[in-house]
């Protein structure tokens, strides 16, 4: 046995924020996540470096936030030149293994001396020849799902018909799977995309036990759920009843305290000329069904993380492991006047990300943290746990001090920042154990007290009883700006 540990990252994508569910309504249920959290720590007040797949995804390479490592926008496709921590990894003596979502960027993952299932940027696993490889061997059926709700409209701008009808049945056949629909998955569970990753890493560290070998391995899996299309399983979607979904805390904002930025939404019927209408055009009975969908994804995508920390533990791989799982970033799900999907604006719903490390022997048990840890942390961390590091300065820093005890001085603030989804916009956030302050460049700025505001309704920007508060956050912002060479003049 290697004196290093191995290394497990569970990489969901796009998971709706926590508060979901937590308040008043059905608890979402995250089983095998939340055992993994008892064997170690979970961070409950983890953020994403930026709300968008590609930047979030190239941060977790990097360490760094998206303005030092150039990746803006996906598929902006700019240079990988700063270090990865995967070649890393492979340089450090690790064997590594990558199987799933890229979209972090050009390439794939076999770009950064990984072997698996890696395809170039957001993809389809569903038309792959591995995926039908899978069904073969295991007697199962391609993924058909019967569509419930479309958010795309009955006639596309070519003037065909959308293929996506409620009431029909569909298959994911496109060059991209992130339909923007919810339904149920009316094939066998297995068939979706997350079993189908999960089985790829169970079989592999099968092999791997069985190799006997001391060389350590880091196998990493990313999964193109929760993100939409929301479609579970009838099994996923029997633990939740819509109308036990309470209306969400920020449905009916009427946007009157928000920037400009907060009113972009292209999905039908939620939308007119590129902007929300307000009030929402679907009532809250039909949210809920949306909602629902959405829950049981979640379950079902951590139902195949469990077939993973299952393996481990019964290939007594378990104890010399560290298990990371976390997310992208959030999902902007009925929030805000009722949106789907995400744009450029930062409420808790698209930034928040859940976030938990189990290592026996490493970590101790049963530890809850309300640090301010970020997933620009993910990178560091998994270096020192396999005592590597970048050779550059990177933003994040690891977790593994904060798990062990021995920092006391953890950060007091974290940054999260944007460069627009779908529109040019530029904004930053800082948000601290208490507050949190967004800049929006050429916008309104905002200003939360998130103890007394947590649906962020009240933006307090312009209150001159929090005139004190403002300053002070803006100089927080500043002081991140300054420590990442984040330019200044590019939000004036």
């Amino acid at each position: 046995m290697s004196d290093r540990p191995n290394i497990v990252f569970l990489l969901n994508d796009h998971q709706v924020y926590y508060r979901h569910g937590w308040d008043s309504g059905p608890k979402i249920q995250r089983p095998h996540f939340d055992r993994l959290a008892a064997g170690g720590v979970v961070f409950e007040r983890a953020y994403a470096a930026c709300p968008l797949c590609g930047p979030a995804r190239r941060t977790m390479l990097t360490g760094l936030y998206p303005h030092n490592h150039g990746e803006l926008k996906n598929d902006s496709n700019h240079p990988f030149d700063r270090e990865v921590y995967l070649d890393i990894l492979a340089d450090g003596g690790y064997r590594s293994y990558y199987y799933g979502k890229w979209h972090a960027g050009e390439g794939t993952a076999y770009d950064h001396k990984c072997e698996g299932f890696s395809y170039p940027s957001y993809n389809n696993p569903y038309t792959k020849p591995e995926y039908k490889e899978y069904l073969a061997r295991r007697g199962l059926p391609e993924h058909q799902v019967l569509i419930e709700r479309s958010f795309w409209p009955p006639v596309r701008r070519d003037g065909r018909k959308n293929p996506m009808q409620a009431g029909k049945l569909y298959k994911c056949e496109g060059s991209w799977c992130n339909e923007h629909a919810s339904g149920l998955t009316v094939t066998p569970t297995e068939s979706h995309e997350a079993f189908f990753l999960a089985d790829l890493a169970c079989n592999k560290l099968r092999e791997l036990a069985a190799s006997e070998s001391d060389q350590p391995f880091a196998l990493r899996i990313d999964f193109w759920g929760p993100h939409q299309p929301y479609f579970p399983s009838q099994e996923f979607a029997d633990l939740y009843d819509a109308e036990d979904i309470p209306e969400y805390g920020s449905f009916r904002d009427d946007l009157s305290s928000k920037p400009e930025i907060y009113r972009t939404e292209n999905n039908y019927p939620l939308s007119e000329n590129g902007k929300l209408i307000i009030p929402n055009p679907l009532p809250w009975s039909e949210w809920q069904k949306v909602i629902a969908r959405a829950y049981a994804h979640v379950t079902m995508v951590d139902a195949a993380g469990g077939l993973i920390l299952d393996a481990l533990d019964e290939l007594g791989l378990a104890d010399n492991t560290l298990v990371l799982w976390t997310t992208d970033h959030g999902d902007g799900l009925a929030c805000h006047g009722g949106h789907f999907d995400k744009r450029s604006y930062m409420p808790e719903e698209m930034v928040r990300i859940p976030m938990a490390i189990r290592w026996p022997g490493g970590v101790e048990p049963g530890q809850v943290s309300n640090r301010l840890v970020s997933n620009l942390d993910v990178a560091p961390t998994i270096l020192d746990a396999a005592g590597l590091r970048f050779q550059d300065e990177v933003d994040g820093a690891s977790l593994i001090p904060l798990c062990t005890g021995q920092d006391s001085e953890w950060r007091e603030d974290v940054m999260c920042e944007t460069h627009g989804h779908g529109e040019e916009h530029i904004g930053r956030l800082v948000v601290t154990e208490r507050y949190k302050y967004v800049a929006n460049k050429g916008q309104m700025d905002e200003l939360y007290d998130l103890d007394e505001d947590p649906y962020e309704m009240v933006n307090l920007v312009d209150d001159p009883a929090h005139s004190d508060v403002l300053a002070e956050m803006r100089a927080r912002l500043r002081e991140w700006q300054r420590r990442t060479e984040d330019d200044r003049s590019a939000m004036e």
